[in-house]
């Protein structure tokens, strides 16, 4: 029997690379629990240096949580604006999360006690973040195959998001997920879509045996 998947399942796999989007619009809805434990359960099967497996998943359930969640995004939400000078009231404009409409929410972060862990971070401490980020991919992928929406937002301050869900001291947040129901799926990143950003051509993300790039140009043209 061949390890190679089927010309469909090889499709759907780029199609849903492909399809991905940073959701920030949900329609209101509980995703159920049974789509939920498939989620998790992709984003627990993500590959992590030395096999540390990094994350901690908080389930936000309380509504008080949720509320004090939305405050501290929106007090860095404010700070960003300010650091960024002359695109603060450009970035004032874009809806960069949709924690009170989605139907699961979710803190992402790393686990403490990390040091213990050497292989493959003794110079490179921070793939435990990098694994992390494996895992959310995997839920994210996982979440667009099955129709719902997720967006990752990182505007907040980490020391007092911890201190908010009593993370250990070492551990810290690194995501806050918003999963749900959607309306519709972006045609584009939502950031592109806005004109925040354009994705730039891949030819100037590549080169051979050193380093040899130019300086980056936003493209439109399809890579």
């Amino acid at each position: 029997m061949s390890d190679q998947f089927s010309q469909n399942d090889i499709d759907a796999v780029y199609r849903a690379i492909a399809a991905r989007r940073d959701v920030r619009h949900f329609v209101p809805g509980a995703i159920g629990e049974e789509l939920f434990a498939r989620l998790i359960k992709a984003a627990h099967q993500a590959p992590s240096v030395g096999m540390m497996q990094p994350w901690r998943f908080i389930r936000i359930r309380s509504d008080a949580v949720r509320e004090a969640i939305v405050a501290l995004v929106d007090e860095e939400r404010l700070a960003t604006a300010e650091a960024l000078g002359e695109r603060g009231s450009e970035f004032m404009r874009l809806k960069v999360e949709g924690i009170r409409e989605c139907g699961e929410l979710l803190v992402a972060a790393l686990m403490d006690r990390r040091e213990e862990y050497v292989f493959g971070r003794r110079t490179l401490p921070e793939m435990d973040l990098a694994s992390v980020a494996c895992a959310l991919q995997n839920m994210w992928l996982a979440s667009r195959a099955e129709g719902v929406g997720m967006g990752w937002v990182s505007l907040f301050d980490p020391a007092r998001l911890a201190a908010l869900l009593s993370i250990p001291e070492g551990g810290k947040p690194v995501a806050v997920v918003c999963i749900g129901h959607v309306a519709q799926f972006y045609p584009m990143p939502m950031l592109e879509m806005e004109g925040w950003e354009t994705r730039r051509k891949l030819a100037d993300m590549v080169c051979v045996d050193r380093w040899d790039f130019p300086g980056l140009k936003a493209s439109s043209d399809t890579p």
